[in-house]
């Protein structure tokens, strides 16, 4: 009798490579299911690579059209469709926002044609599946599993939509490679904290932060305000100006490596108006770096214990955020504590941590 040894197949399906967390949760996984032995295929709807991954990279972005019409849609569906079938894959896991309800319905129930797993990656579970409850256990009820990213959205999407298959599943740090970037050269010297996401939607209001600290002590202290992240930035620059901060606000846009700035910033602020599970935090703290945060929905308060790694700010309360950044700069030896603490701290989100839960998961079927 002869064994087949032949590797297990997974197709990682998301958006792009490159800006999203969900992408970057896709790209580190890449990396550790390629590292144990699995066959990955990447598959991509728009044509952005920045993140490092492992595997083949199927880029279904070189398919679109400018005008991105019907026809155009449909002929990216059916090269999905045959890509899959003639791979054979084992598993399929699913990282993209689903809104489209006709078009992820075809996805889940005729396309997918293996075991799939489907990741939400945020608070405002509607991007990711049908606010119509029947419609939603059509589609994800009979998958081998729906991943939350914390315990609160598992509990939201079981209370909503009954479903029988959500596990809770956090997004993973890839340590080995933050420790191997942070340590770059930057272009300036000054002290700053840093502010990181894309601003092209107002749920990071990078604006109000920008009033913040201009109201804060961290101006007169000459330490300045970076921030990373692609948007328009008319409305933040208006902010400075208003503010009358134009040397001390930096907007830097997208940085293929954040973990440098990170590395030097004296903390991270997060002054969203709600998260999934914000990798930029687990970043931060592996650069040993603390962390002040809205308590929002979700993910902040999983990772930030207030007053040894960072300090969770009641959420939306503007002043207190003001306090809390105003505490960590006149506060030398609670910045020092948080300093110390941020690295032991992500140790249960580690990429080898995370990767095992994922292991155990496809093992079980």
């Amino acid at each position: 009798m002869i064994l087949s040894h032949k590797k297990k197949k997974i197709a990682l399906i998301g958006y792009r490579l490159s800006g999203g967390g969900s992408d970057k949760v896709m790209a580190n996984l890449s990396l550790f299911f390629e590292k144990h032995g699995f066959e990955i295929d990447i598959i991509i709807v728009l044509d952005e690579v920045n993140f490092p991954y492992s595997g083949k990279l199927v880029n279904l972005g070189l398919l679109k059209n400018e005008s991105n019409g019907v026809f155009n849609k449909i002929k990216r569906l059916q090269a999905l469709r045959t890509y899959l079938n003639e791979n054979h894959f084992d598993f399929i896991i699913d990282f993209r926002f689903r809104t489209k309800i006709i078009q992820e319905l075809i996805l889940a129930r005729f396309i997918y044609n293996t075991k799939t797993v489907f990741t939400v990656h945020s608070f405002l579970i509607d991007h990711y599946m049908p606010n119509n409850s029947w419609l939603t256990r059509l589609m994800y009820n009979h998958c081998l599993a729906n991943v939350a990213i914390t315990d609160e959205m598992r509990v939201l999407i079981e209370k909503k939509h009954r479903l029988e298959n959500v596990v809770l599943i956090h997004n993973p740090v890839n340590l080995e490679e933050i420790q191997r970037k942070k340590d770059e050269e930057i272009e300036f010297d000054f002290d700053f904290i840093i502010a990181v996401g894309q601003y092209e939607n107002d749920i990071k209001q990078f604006d109000k932060l920008i009033f913040s600290y201009a109201e804060s002590d961290l101006f007169a202290k000459k330490i300045h305000l970076v921030i990373l992240g692609n948007g328009d930035e008319t409305k933040l620059q208006k902010v400075i100006s208003d503010s009358q901060i134009h040397d001390f606000v930096h907007l830097l846009g997208y940085q293929n490596n954040p973990f440098k700035y990170l590395n030097k910033a004296k903390f991270l602020v997060l002054s969203s108006k709600n998260e999934g599970f914000p990798n930029v935090i687990l970043e931060a703290l592996a650069c040993e770096i603390p962390v002040v945060s809205f308590d929002c929905d979700f993910g902040p308060r999983d990772m930030i214990s207030s007053f040894e790694n960072g300090i969770l700010v009641e959420n939306q309360n503007w002043l207190k955020l003001t306090e809390a950044m105003n505490l960590l700069v006149s506060d030398k030896v609670l910045l020092q504590k948080c300093k110390e603490n941020s690295l032991k701290s992500i140790q249960p989100f580690l990429l080898e941590n995370i990767g095992k839960q994922w292991l155990n998961l496809l093992q079980e079927h």
